[in-house]
């Protein structure tokens, strides 16, 4: 996700010079995207830096956000993009620095089409939450929760989400091919009806129920493939509620989870 926004803010013309990372084994095009690639103790001092990303597995919070204790000033903006880390912890873990903005964002940031839902620490100010979200609006639009516990539905909904998209157009692809296409043309097909139909959903004043009513003609083809994918037992509805329940639960276990661990340790 980290390599994602990169992409997406260098795109959006921000430069390489605005960029310092942290990253054990940085790839080449890693290297090449920043300034200062595990910048010393010295060059933190002489340019501390306004926004920190947390870009890391939720399950290295414990190790990793402690380390970043001295890159951390008062006014120091903390992103984070960890699943299932709520502001409390990741406050903790720094030290009580109480200027955090939890987020969680997608893929599709890398092409400035991503989706990105905030919620602010008290400690945050407004001109501060504003800088957040102008470095999250660069790589797509941004929407500010009311309560942190939104988070799990997000994350099952958009955060995930892409995930689902994609192996939607797999079981597409598939199926075309089942039904006689070649490989070629069944992911020709899927892919660019699904592009398609994203970009309807795109424009103003439009729903997804309504754009389907109007492509569903009474006894066609397209009924007949919507009384299998509209059943009310084992139908899309319900697997798309089942999945996105265990995505927003497994979201809630990431917060226990080192937890967990340690106590198995001891």
């Amino acid at each position: 996700m980290g390599s994602a926004l990169l992409q997406g803010w260098h795109a959006a013309g921000f430069g390489v010079a605005q960029f310092m990372v942290n990253e054990p084994a940085p790839s080449e095009a890693l290297a090449a995207a920043v300034a200062v690639v595990n910048p010393t103790a010295e060059q933190i001092e002489q340019s501390p830096p306004d926004i920190i990303v947390l870009a890391i597995k939720p399950q290295m919070a414990d190790s990793v956000l402690p380390s970043l204790l001295p890159a951390v000033r008062p006014s120091t903006v903390v992103i984070s993009l960890l699943a299932g880390q709520p502001i409390e912890r990741l406050s903790a873990l720094l030290g009580g620095h109480d200027v955090i903005v939890r987020t969680m964002p997608n893929t599709p940031a890398a092409i400035g089409l991503g989706m990105t839902a905030l919620i602010a620490s008290d400690g945050v100010s407004a001109a501060q939450k504003q800088d957040a979200g102008h470095l999250m609006q660069a790589v797509g639009e941004t929407i500010w929760l009311d309560s942190e516990k939104q988070m799990d539905a997000v994350t099952a909904i958009s955060g995930s989400g892409p995930a689902y998209v994609f192996y939607l157009a797999e079981t597409m692809m598939a199926a075309g091919i089942s039904l006689g296409l070649s490989e070629q043309v069944a992911l020709q097909l899927a892919r660019q009806t699904i592009a398609g139909a994203a970009t309807m959903m795109a424009q103003p004043d439009t729903s997804p129920s309504q754009l389907r009513r109007n492509v569903t003609s009474p006894n066609g083809t397209t009924e007949a493939a919507l009384d299998v994918l509209m059943a009310e037992t084992g139908g899309l509805g319900t697997l798309m509620r089942q999945a996105t329940q265990a995505a927003a639960q497994r979201n809630r276990d990431l917060a226990h989870s080192d937890k967990d661990k340690n106590k198995d340790e001891d």
